[in-house]
């Protein structure tokens, strides 16, 4: 048959590449990070203005037609004053605008693209939201200090400005998937949410990078059918579903959210048999009366131990959330108590799991955070994709750890599966994979030969 052979696109491939319309490094990394490239190094501060680092000549070069303005502006402010990262975003959106950025096109595909006229400004609701409307206030009072009064937006051009920001721009993240930064990508912005999304964004310093997570069959890529996901994915449908409406304006009716099964898991008790698995679903407490796997009666007292214990979880959570606390004793007493009464792939257990295991690697207790790290993969592989980077990255933890403790074997099939994910979601070429992966992989695979041998002649 001589028909054409369709182009499949495959799992990794990078889909969308673009440089930022705009974009503002997190004040936290001013110190360490070039304000132009994003690459973590040592920056030297502008001569004229002491606010704005760059790490060498090129990127200052680079940066000045578009800082000029700016570092003039920067320098008036009193010394010490750190500017809000929206506020220099919104600045630097008008002045992009200003020197014709308003024709600028974001490619998504090689024939079509976007504008900045195409975003959404959100007016209505932004409008409606009093919390968003405060933080534009103050905003505002900055903006009349950092843009010439002659060339500024009316107020009203300024907050629909500031609407497109909300809306439109990414978190810009280092390999180990921290935010760093914010940036706007036009064509990027045309890619919808799913809690199940099929492609995954990445970025070498600035520059964003689309990749898919599972082959895609046809020969032109539809971004109607491509989705990735806007936040955190180990959350309820209930909290994913008024994060987004809170945030983008949007009512998510996906697959996953749909999916009641899920959802009673997500939120699960443990069965009072310690021998059984079964997840049990309190939501409707009073007509679940035994076990449905195990027989195992359940009880009013169970059913109080597990509010009383989940809302102890939900309380302490927020709190290490709220003050970055990262306090390994507080994550303990919490796992003591969802002992036998939350369920392990009860997302607040993962949460918590999560926190203990940053806590101890922070503390050096590198055999307790493996052990939570361990039961973090477990709790992780239930609810991202068998793609998604963070359990790459937390296949990686647990490989370096257990190689440091010498479990040669062990750390191979950890930073085996690290590797497998890290190829789709980072590429072969980036500095995670390459300059750390790929030692430590070397490490490992040396480290239980050797072990191999000893035990031959044992």
């Amino acid at each position: 048959m001589g028909g054409m052979r369709k182009t499949i696109h495959r799992r990794g491939d990078v889909i969308l590449q673009e440089k930022p319309f705009a974009c503002v490094l997190d004040p936290r990394y001013r110190d360490t990070r070039c304000d132009r490239c994003f690459k973590e190094t040592k920056v030297m501060k502008c001569s004229n203005c002491l606010y704005v680092r760059y790490c060498g000549r090129s990127c200052q070069k680079e940066a000045w037609s578009d800082h000029k303005e700016e570092c003039e502006k920067l320098k008036a402010l009193p010394p010490g004053l750190v500017v809000p990262s929206a506020a220099l975003m919104i600045a630097r959106i008008v002045r992009r605008l200003l020197k014709g950025g308003d024709t600028h096109k974001g490619y998504y595909t090689s024939k079509q693209y976007r504008k900045f006229c195409d975003l959404m400004p959100h007016e209505e609701n932004i409008r409606a939201d009093s919390k968003r409307m405060e933080h534009f206030g103050t905003l505002y009072v900055v903006l009349q200090r950092l843009l010439d009064e002659a060339s500024r937006p009316t107020k009203a051009e300024l907050l629909r400005i500031y609407g497109k920001m909300c809306i439109n721009t990414f978190n810009i993240l280092d390999a180990e998937m921290s935010t760093i930064g914010t940036g706007m990508y036009i064509g990027a912005s045309i890619i919808d949410h799913s809690c199940r999304p099929n492609v995954v964004v990445s970025f070498d310093g600035e520059t964003l990078r689309m990749r898919l997570l599972e082959d895609y069959p046809e020969q032109e890529l539809d971004f109607g059918k491509l989705f990735i996901s806007y936040i955190d994915l180990i959350d309820t449908t209930e909290v994913r579903r008024e994060q987004l409406a809170e945030r983008y304006y949007f009512h998510c009716a996906c697959e996953r959210c749909r999916d009641e099964q899920e959802q009673k898991r997500m939120n699960a008790a443990a069965c009072p048999n310690t021998t059984c698995h079964e997840p049990l679903d309190f939501s409707d407490s009073e007509q679940l009366n035994q076990c449905p796997a195990c027989g195992t009666a359940v009880t009013h007292s169970d059913r109080e131990a597990f509010a009383e214990i989940s809302s102890f979880t939900r309380d302490h959570l927020a709190q290490m959330k709220s003050v970055a606390s990262t306090d390994l004793d507080v994550s303990r007493l919490c796992l003591d108590k969802q002992a036998n009464v939350l369920h392990r792939y009860n997302v607040h257990h993962i949460k918590t799991l999560d926190n203990a295991m940053e806590s101890a690697l922070s503390l050096e207790k590198w055999p307790e955070a493996t052990g939570y790290g361990l039961r973090l993969l477990d709790g992780f592989r239930q609810y991202y994709s068998p793609y998604h980077p963070l359990l790459g990255l937390t296949y990686l933890k647990v490989g370096k750890l257990q190689l440091y403790q010498c479990q040669f074997t062990e750390a191979l099939k950890q930073l085996q599966q690290a590797a497998k994910i890290l190829r789709v979601t980072h590429g072969e070429q980036d500095d995670l994979y390459k300059r750390v992966l790929v030692p430590l992989l070397c490490d490992a695979a040396q480290g239980d030969l050797g072990h191999l041998a000893i035990a031959d002649e044992g």
